[in-house]
């Protein structure tokens, strides 16, 4: 994995580039783009990230590469997803958790070379070597309440997986829940949820899948749950596994949630490592650390460490980081202490509630290793 960061200035706009590139396959790219904010509207911030996002593009290392997914953090979705510019070749995410270096807009872009991308029944499909990664993002209800939203949502993203000859238990790898007023509404999700699941027979006693249920609001205001999915086709099952961390975290079923802590994906020359929205919690469940913002990040660190370990991974192999916040005057101390521990990782610290109360920070992560396994076909 290499890193390096650059600077459009007369755009405003400063990237964090990580650049996974074996020999003669595939490239993979993640970048997080940050606006200066200069007093703008939120116009003028997006416009100045969309033409960074495509002066990008225009790079050496980076000319050629197709944009298969992209999220934006936005300040105020529901007044500023309306401005958003969406190519359809490419899944595009909005949602409200506003960026908390003091800009309306953020964004992280998924990037490949030499892949095939198309846009079809609602999927971004990104295609190569007998793989298909399906990207759907941005799914939202208008009615009921939230239990009822995610049901709807769930039961139509499994219709629409069956059109590809695929399931929710087998094919998908990685779901974001994002829920508004994640203190009141998150339990009806989570029942909807475990519920869904048990039908689509994910129990247990199987598995799960790598999750991130978190605060955000999404554009209509009518939603109450927004959902983004990623699955993949063509591969085997035995290329699949879950990581527990049993040291530092324990089953998540134990507290009521039916999520993956992690997920490794193994292809012939490369490791893909998914890991779930973690916190400072330890393997009896219970949160750590109550009221100390520092000692949470230390500790969630430690747990998503040793996450990362159980795939034979290091924060080395980390191609990009979401960082969330509950208290938004937490945002100094927290971004001081990524920026020595990770002065190179793209990542973002956005505003958005944890959803337990007494958690002040969670983190997300995509770690990708150089393999070389010949039980598999390639990326």
């Amino acid at each position: 994995m290499s890193y390096e960061k650059i600077t459009f200035q007369q755009l405003g706009v400063s990237v964090q580039l990580s650049t996974f590139a074996p020999q003669g396959e595939v490239v993979e790219q993640h970048a997080i783009l940050h606006v200066e904010p200069r007093g703008e509207l939120f116009a003028g911030q997006f416009e100045r990230i969309f033409q960074a996002e495509k002066c990008l593009l225009q790079l050496p290392h980076c000319s050629g590469a197709k944009c298969v997914f992209k999220r934006y953090f936005l300040s105020d979705a529901t007044n500023q997803q309306p401005l958003v510019h969406c190519d359809p070749d490419t899944s595009v995410s909005c949602i409200q958790q506003a960026p908390l270096d003091g800009s309306k807009v953020a964004a992280w872009l998924y990037l490949v070379h030499d892949m095939s991308v198309e846009h079809h029944d609602g999927l971004v499909i990104a295609s190569h070597n007998g793989y298909k990664h399906l990207w759907k993002m941005g799914m939202h209800e208008h009615s009921g309440d939230s239990a009822c939203q995610t049901e709807n949502l769930l039961t139509a993203y499994e219709e629409l997986l069956q059109r590809f000859g695929a399931t929710l238990a087998d094919n998908c790898i990685r779901t974001w829940f994002y829920v508004r007023d994640v203190d009141t509404q998150y339990a009806g999700m989570v029942r909807a949820r475990r519920e869904n699941f048990l039908l689509q027979g994910l129990n247990p006693q199987t598995h799960y899948i790598s999750s991130t249920g978190i605060g955000g609001l999404p554009a209509d205001t009518r939603a109450l749950i927004q959902l983004g999915t990623y699955a993949l086709t063509g591969f085997e099952p035995r290329q699949q596994r879950y990581l527990y961390a049993k040291t530092h975290l324990n089953a998540t079923y134990e507290y009521g949630v039916t999520f993956e802590r992690g997920t490794a994906m193994d292809y012939g020359d490369r490791r893909h490592v998914y890991i779930s929205g973690t916190a400072s919690i330890n393997n009896k469940g219970e949160v750590v650390h109550v009221g100390d913002v520092v000692r949470q990040t230390q500790r969630m660190w430690e747990n998503v460490q040793a996450l990362l370990a159980e795939a034979d991974t290091s924060f080395d192999d980390v191609a990009q980081m979401i960082v969330y916040l509950r208290d938004i005057s937490d945002y100094e101390i927290v971004s001081q202490m990524f920026a020595r521990r990770f002065p190179e990782t793209p990542y973002i610290i956005t505003h958005a509630p944890v959803c337990r109360p007494t958690w002040l920070i969670e983190m997300e992560c995509v770690a990708i290793k150089q393999t070389q396994n010949t039980a598999f076909r390639n990326f």
